[in-house]
């Protein structure tokens, strides 16, 4: 009697054309593993590569690449899923379900990307020869293509339109989302944006001419442009270039590159490299915000770009070029106290207070001296129209600065008078700010014969394609019984470690929500027992608009993070306006319960203090994504059974792109007044060092047992003085040789260690600075604390 199993395989083996092979196809049902490392797709020909590919340490994206040149690490991406959103490298998957969706998974299974399709036909997922994935049905028809949405990257016979936008990455090896986007704008022109935290503006048309003068048109409807395989690229505004290789039939992507050029580059022949065959800037120093404010960009050639800060500046971070230079003096608007320094061949384009023609150096100082927040002006002598011409610019930031000697245009800086003598001339650092590039000649060369080799590895490569296809059928079969007999709807979204519950199994472990255990932001916290024993912490969110926001919050940030000082959540639950947060369940409570308690000794509050800090260096610095908490406090500090401390409550948590370094665009205040950095009261730009700074507030409130806003009583015990925590230790330290004994808790019963005290009170102090530059990292303040230790 024939095997079952052979006279399924067979026909299906026959009917299907040699061509197809499953090396480029996903099938529905299917998935692909991060840890495997053959789970990739290949396109027929070879020449791209679609899977899990490393961007970072434990951080991976879904990315399709060039195999040539080839790589293992560091491959030539052209697209990717989830550049914003890197996935662990352990358990994270691309699956196509059996509805037709498209959807990659972090390791919690919680989903980072998806396609959002649905078909009712099965569908398939292939890697092409042009590059372009697409999602389609066995009728052909596409529910899905990654050339809809490119990144930073165009191949030839990709479409740009009115609804794509190329975005750079943020540097060289950093692909999350840079400043820099390429567009067509609402006049139907493409063009390139510096959209930075601070400022954004039109670079290139260039902003000064006409679109007219520029050579475009605005009178098209389409918005359409093209690269072709030759080389020649063509858009509906009316640029158009050729490349300068162009006729020959070679690999070719025109990408916007992190440094806001744009750039097409071929790949040489034998595919060794790749080498520029044309770009927008020549003069790289033309692009906006590449050197980031208070700074000078200089055109080195054979070298590339370099950014150097003006006199009286320095570097804000010496990572990042596009945080640019703060200055390192204050000055008055008194006008005796000012003086000017001469730039030569400099320009800082926009943010111009005025246009004063015909006004003299000595009129423009004086005008520039009158203007308080003037930073300098720019002077322009035109001697070649006749009468003489000049033009006066005063500048109110110092933006797109950049020098080169053909330039007959000079700067004066405003600076202190007193010290004008003593600033140096602009200081060039040594970070290198652009790829080096290799500009290609133009040269017309006929594209090569194929070879017999090419044959003979396509025929190998179907041989081996079948033998893949059987081996798929056979793992098909076997796990399908298994599949259909596991919960459908998503009832699981994880291991038994993390769940989706259904309301009515919460309601029933918290006996209706009858036992009242805390209240955080924006819910209510209950204690429950689960099916499983397990005791757990439930929070019920308890504003409908507020909390979805909230719930979204906390189970896409907590459900990423893994550290011994991190609440650890185990599941949650959304039915309607029911939304829901399983935590592991704190023996001893919160931080604050046990301050007002009197049951920590000396021993473990500095545990507690280590702990935390040790926690929050892990939000900030070493997980997959880069999170604030914004809202620190004892409250939001558990305690385990060993009284090791645990960072819960992320509701209002702010989940970070990595690298993202100025962060503004927060929508309200977060946090709780008495632990609030100076940044929310002033709207000023937030970043990580909100959270040192309620840090440094929960530390001084270890030591003193004290809360934020204090009252202190005088000498006699009848006058009442309103201080801040902060001051009043700032004044008891710098007071008296007895403060220690005069600011520490009374529970105590002086017992505590004085070396740990003291460096406790010294980091709290430091990270409660007004100046959020003036604060350490979380990561510096863990070394300082386990350095202590270590002395020990």
């Amino acid at each position: 009697m024939a095997n079952p199993f052979i006279i399924i395989v067979l026909p299906l083996i026959l009917c299907c054309p040699l061509s197809s092979s499953s090396f480029d196809i996903l099938s529905e049902g299917s998935s692909l593993s991060v840890e495997t490392t053959d789970d990739i797709l290949i396109s027929a020909d070879g020449t791209f590569s679609a899977g899990f590919h490393p961007i970072g340490q434990n951080a991976y994206s879904f990315a399709i690449w060039f195999n040539k040149p080839s790589c293992s690490y560091n491959c030539t991406l052209i697209w990717m899923a989830n550049r914003d959103h890197p996935v662990n490298g352990r358990q994270s998957k691309l699956s196509l379900i059996k509805t037709g969706n498209l959807v990659l998974t972090d390791a919690r299974h919680i989903i980072v990307w998806a396609t959002n399709t649905y078909s009712l036909s099965p569908t398939r997922l292939k890697l092409y020869d042009s590059g372009n994935l697409v999602l389609h049905d066995f009728e052909g028809v596409k529910l899905w293509q990654s050339f809809d949405s490119p990144t930073d990257t165009l191949l030839p016979l990709q479409q740009f339109n009115k609804d794509s936008r190329l975005v750079s990455s943020r540097s060289q090896i950093n692909y999350s989302s840079g400043f820099f986007n390429f567009y067509f704008d609402t006049d139907n022109v493409l063009c390139l944006l510096y959209d930075g935290p601070e400022v954004s503006s039109v670079y290139w048309p260039s902003p000064w001419l006409l679109r007219s003068e520029a050579g475009r048109s605005t009178y098209n409807d389409t918005r359409i442009a093209v690269l072709d395989t030759l080389g020649n690229f063509s858009s509906t505004d009316d640029f158009t270039f050729k490349s300068a290789d162009y006729g020959s039939k070679i690999q070719r992507r025109l990408k916007l590159d992190s440094d806001g050029n744009i750039r097409l580059y071929s790949l040489s022949e034998g595919g060794e490299k790749w080498v520029v065959s044309w770009q927008a800037f020549p003069q790289p120093c033309l692009v906006h915000g590449s050197c980031g404010p208070n700074s000078i960009c200089i055109f080195i050639p054979n070298y590339g770009r370099k950014c150097s800060c003006i006199p009286g500046h320095k570097m804000k971070k010496h990572t990042d070029w596009s945080l640019g230079c703060k200055p390192e003096f204050d000055l008055s608007c008194n006008e005796s106290e000012a003086g000017f320094l001469k730039l030569r061949h400099s320009e800082f384009y926009g943010y111009d207070y005025g246009l004063f023609p015909n006004y003299t150096i000595e009129q423009c100082k004086n005008l520039c001296l009158q203007v308080c927040n003037c930073k300098g002006f720019q002077f322009i002598a035109i001697e070649t129209i006749q009468p003489y011409t000049t033009y006066c610019y005063p500048k109110t930031q110092l933006w797109n600065g950049h020098r080169e000697p053909s330039y007959t245009a000079d700067f004066y800086l405003k600076l202190p008078k007193a010290n004008l003598s003593a600033y140096k001339p602009v200081k060039d650092y040594k970070l290198e700010c652009s790829p080096r590039v290799e500009q290609l000649d133009r040269t017309y060369s006929k594209s090569p014969e194929r070879s017999p080799l090419k044959f003979v590895l396509w025929s190998a490569s179907v041989i081996g394609g079948i033998e893949f296809f059987i081996i798929f059928l056979v793992w098909y079969f076997l796990i399908r019984t298994h599949q259909d007999s596991c919960p459908r709807g998503g009832y699981h979204l994880a291991a038994a470690s993390f769940r989706k519950f259904v309301y009515a199994e919460l309601e029933k472990a918290t006996n209706g929500f009858r036992k009242e255990i805390g209240r955080g932001s924006g819910g209510i916290v209950y204690k429950g027992k689960l099916s499983d024993d397990r005791i757990a912490a439930i929070k019920r969110l308890i504003d409908a608009n507020h909390g979805e926001a909230e719930f979204l919050a906390e189970v896409n940030t907590i459900g990423k993070l893994n550290h011994m000082n991190l609440i650890d959540l185990w599941g949650y639950c959304v039915e309607g306006k029911h939304k829901l947060l399983v935590y592991e369940y704190m023996e001893h409570g919160s931080l604050a319960e046990n301050l007002s308690s009197k049951t920590l000794d000396w021993e473990k509050r500095f545990q507690i203090a280590v702990g935390t800090a040790k926690g929050l260096a892990y939000l900030h610095e070493e997980c997959l994504e880069w999170i604030l908490h914004c809202d620190i406090k004892p409250q939001n500090i558990l305690i385990d059974s060993n009284y090791q401390p645990k960072v819960s409550d992320f509701g209002l948590s702010w989940l970070l792109n990595r690298g993202e370094v100025k962060h503004s665009k927060i929508s309200r205040i977060r946090g709780t007044r008495g632990y609030m950095a100076p940044e929310w009261v002033f709207n000023m730009p937030i970043t990580s060092k909100v959270d040192v700074y309620s840090y440094g507030i929960v530390l001084l409130e270890l030591v003193t047992g004290r809360s934020p806003s204090m009252v202190v009583h005088g000498i006699d015990g009848e006058h009442v003085l309103q201080r801040t925590l902060t001051k009043w230790v700032r004044d008891q330290t710098s007071l008296t040789e007895t403060w220690m004994e005069e600011i520490i808790d009374p529970t105590l019963e002086g017992k505590y260690d004085k070396a740990e005290m003291s460096i406790l009170v010294k980091v709290a102090l430091q990270c409660v600075q007004e100046d959020k530059d003036a604060r350490p990292a979380m990561g510096e303040v863990v070394q300082m604390l386990l350095r202590l230790g270590d002395k020990q």
